[in-house]
């Protein structure tokens, strides 16, 4: 059935896939949820965005617009509806030491840089890698997230004294201030099991907030970090000299930042499609990050990516389609423009609150139970790669993670070759070795171990059928083998290997005759040294 152009629209916006019509699609309460979800975003965004220009040493405005913008557009291109961008920590504390030393202006052209790293990324469709990340290091990108998160919201009990240096609250303030964070969290909790037609934690913000303003309490409120008042961000080419030193200078803060950016961004994505039931979306994910950046670069932003703790927020507020990043967004514009005096009066606290609950949620309780089930090997990559992302970052704790699990896959199936020895039913005389389990670089020191070289007899067959031939350490082993009983004057016949082996392992004259029941598979080298005597009859 042919959609109309409203139809498709509607299906876009909602994140569907089939053919239904509009009007079974459209459920005005999810549309309210995805509304007051994208509002209680929006209010989470602000002091975020604010805390993270600090770090990184910009102007508010910076790390708004680029909130706004990175938002904005991958809202509406992302992989994921539901999901939530903007500018993060993990970025800014990369891009504190760029600021610091050539200004603002390389930041921007910088951003510009890792948006196209990032588009180009996309359109070689690598985010598809990112299945090669285990279980396990989804487990420890999640939990050492949530610490970090939680780390950064201890921040918010520190004010600064008329010395300009921040020292922590203490006496009446301190108590002030801890139990207006319990009260939102309290109401976070309640109000879900009062009602699910307004998000709880803008319910909880919107209490705490009108209780603040009701009795004059003198807490810190988002005004005293910066004032929320400015313009529409505006198109500017970053004032940069256009030259190859000018590039030396920020490709490599644009690599880091666009690969931090896709590994932050991908990994929310898998989170967040486990939340929602929903597959697919890396590649395109990683082109919406890529166009997001590049465009904040030409109007003032920061860059940014993938917000795990606000996607947390939206999803269990009751967030499901793109309508609910899109409406953070403008919100979050329209706080700039129209009422930033209003959202400056909302407490610290409240959102302190809020982001606590999220740290709550996001945490893998069950994990901390199954490091005692799983195998330790398995136990030890969570915790390996929980540690890291909070002493260092995620990008680096997932790549230790992938190695970690990689090398322990490689040891575990290194262990697992072997072969079972029969006297051949066809080939008088002859001995087969029945080998199974892959034949790589880790378990080719076993593989030549199998052998009796000395005492087998004028004929070996080595049948493949249970095994495969992986790399070209594999094709060196069976080279070895098959020389080592050349010089002793035994004969070599290989069985079940596929024609990619018959190619790469035939030598110069020696007739080859393919079985109708090898196998069909690519080994993954082309490796054309000519070696022994070898031959695939049965």
């Amino acid at each position: 059935m042919r959609l109309s152009f409203y139809s498709r629209v509607i299906h876009f916006l909602l994140g569907t896939t089939d053919n239904s019509e509009p009007s079974k699609l459209l459920n005005f309460r999810q549309l309210n949820l995805d509304v007051l979800s994208g509002l209680t975003v929006s209010l989470a965004l602000v002091p975020e965005a604010i805390a993270f220009a600090f770090v990184a040493g910009v102007a508010p405005l910076v790390g708004l617009y680029a909130a706004f913008i990175v938002g904005l557009i991958t809202a509406f291109f992302g992989g994921r509806p539901g999901m939530i961008s903007g500018a993060t920590g993990a970025l800014a504390v990369v891009m504190v030491a760029l600021v610091a030393q050539h200004g603002v202006q390389y930041l921007f052209a910088t951003v510009v840089l890792m948006g196209i790293l990032q588009l180009f990324a996309g359109a070689m469709r690598w985010g598809k890698f990112i299945r090669m990340v285990p279980h396990p290091v989804m487990l420890g990108f999640v939990n050492g997230l949530a610490i970090v998160i939680g780390l950064a919201q201890i921040e918010q009990f520190k004010i600064v004294d008329a010395t300009g240096d921040k020292v922590w609250l203490s006496g009446n303030a301190l108590i002030l201030t801890l139990g207006l964070v319990v009260a939102t969290m309290v109401l976070i909790w309640l109000t879900p099991r009062l009602t699910r037609l307004v998000p709880a934690p803008l319910v909880a913000i919107g209490v705490v907030t009108s209780v603040v303003l009701g009795f004059g309490l003198d807490v810190q409120r988002v005004g005293d970090l910066a004032s929320l008042s400015g313009g529409l961000p505006s198109f500017a080419v970053p004032m940069v000299p256009i030259t190859f030193d000018t590039l030396i200078i920020i490709f490599p803060y644009a690599f880091i930042l666009a690969s931090i950016g896709l590994i932050e961004s991908l990994l929310t994505l898998n989170l967040v499609g486990e939340m929602t039931n929903q597959r697919g979306g890396a590649s395109q994910e990683c082109v919406a990050q890529g166009a997001a950046n590049l465009v904040t670069g030409f109007f003032g932003g920061m860059g940014g990516c993938a917000m795990i703790g606000q996607s947390m927020i939206n999803i269990k507020s009751g967030g499901r389609s793109r309508v609910s990043g899109i409406t953070a967004a403008l919100f979050l514009l329209c706080f700039i423009l129209f009422t930033g005096p209003i959202i400056e009066s909302i407490p610290i606290a409240a959102l302190t609150g809020v982001m606590f609950m999220v740290v709550i949620g996001t945490f893998a309780w069950s994990s901390l139970k199954s490091l005692l089930i799983v195998p330790r090997a398995d136990a030890l990559v969570t915790i390996v790669v929980t540690f890291v992302t909070v002493i260092e970052d995620l990008a680096i704790a997932v790549i230790v993670g992938v190695i970690m699990s990689a090398l322990v896959y490689a040891w575990n199936a290194a262990k697992g070759i072997n072969a079972s020895i029969r006297p051949s039913v066809r080939e008088s005389g002859a001995l087969v070795y029945d080998i199974k389990g892959p034949l790589f670089f880790g378990s080719i020191a076993n593989f030549l171990e199998l052998f009796d070289i000395k005492n087998d007899p004028e004929k070996i067959i080595i049948d493949f059928s249970e095994s495969r031939i992986v790399d070209q350490s594999a094709l060196q082993a069976i080279e070895d083998i098959a020389a080592k009983y050349n010089v002793a004057g035994k004969t070599v016949i290989l069985r079940h290997i596929s024609r990619d082996c018959h190619r790469l392992l035939s030598k110069s004259g020696q007739l080859i005759i393919d079985s109708d029941d090898d196998p069909d598979y690519g080994i993954a080298v082309d490796y054309r040294v000519k070696v022994g005597i070898f031959d695939t009859t049965h």
